[in-house]
């Protein structure tokens, strides 16, 4: 328990927001009741996002014209890294992502040192919509080629950076294309490992116990422009065919103590035997 609260001292939970004035404060206070770090990066909000939480005591940079999540989360990254933290929490600001999953982040992080920690949404799956289920898949198919190791949520926002890839200089593209990128250079250029844990899926939709602005993530128009950045990358670095042979040969890691997705017939048995 001492270790992982020292983690979580030396941990800055960065949250990048755009128009998040429904949800950001419940939030932000739920982050503060698991670490004493908060940085939010209100990204050309017109909502009010900032005045929403301008009273709690975290750190508040704002950008006076929208400059894409990308750009948001090199700016928190740079801040925490200057502030001396060791590491980075990432979360949305749109209230999806739940604050009490950071403890088994940091715990994750705790056991595989060095590791990049991914929430990744493989509880409640269902809710997910279609789509999204769809494009996600589709996309840790490509960036896991990239990466050259299987990854569960290659698009999930919910992560736990360790400092030196917080660090990374000249990692590639905006919005969502970086959050796919620095995965990549991660592996690439660091030889950093992906972990997954996973944590709920929450959607707006019948039943949903709370609720949520529509999606900044267009599947179409977004899906498109990691798939071409990413299929750069995997040319770029040759051997096309050898490494989809490696990437296929090492499977998700997943930090799950209860053991739900390690069991016969558990969501990760099937995402491992997909082709």
């Amino acid at each position: 328990m001492a270790d992982m609260t020292d983690l979580a001292r030396r941990t800055c939970v960065v949250i990048p927001a755009l128009n998040e004035s429904l949800r950001i404060r419940e939030v932000v206070e739920g982050a503060l009741a698991h670490c004493p770090n908060v940085l939010v990066i209100d990204d050309g909000s017109d909502d009010g996002t900032s005045d929403c939480v301008r009273d709690l005591p975290i750190v508040l940079l704002r950008h006076e014209q929208r400059q894409g999540k990308g750009a948001s989360l090199r700016e928190g990254f740079a801040e925490a890294l200057r502030r001396g933290f060791d590491g980075v929490l990432t979360m949305d600001g749109d209230g999806q992502h739940h604050a009490d999953d950071i403890p088994r982040l940091l715990e994750a992080a705790h056991l595989h040192p060095g590791a990049l920690i991914i929430g990744s949404r493989l509880r409640k799956r269902a809710q997910q919509p279609a789509h999204r289920h769809l494009a996600n898949d589709f996309g840790d198919w490509g960036i896991s080629w990239g990466c050259g190791y299987r990854i569960c949520d290659t698009q999930s926002g919910q992560r736990f950076y360790p400092a030196n890839v917080c660090a990374l200089d000249d990692v590639p593209g905006e919005d969502f294309v970086f959050e796919a990128q620095i995965l990549i250079s991660a592996a690439r250029a660091l030889g950093v490992r992906v972990v997954s844990v996973p944590i709920e899926s929450r959607y707006q939709g019948p039943g949903a116990a709370a609720q949520f602005r529509k999606s900044h993530f267009r599947p179409l128009r977004d899906l498109w422009r990691i798939t071409s950045h990413v299929t750069a990358q995997i040319v770029r670095y040759g051997n096309v065919i050898t490494e989809y042979r490696r990437t296929r040969a090492h499977p998700p890691v997943i930090h799950d103590p209860t053991g739900e997705f390690a069991a016969p017939g558990s969501p990760l048995q099937s995402l491992q035997e997909r082709p």
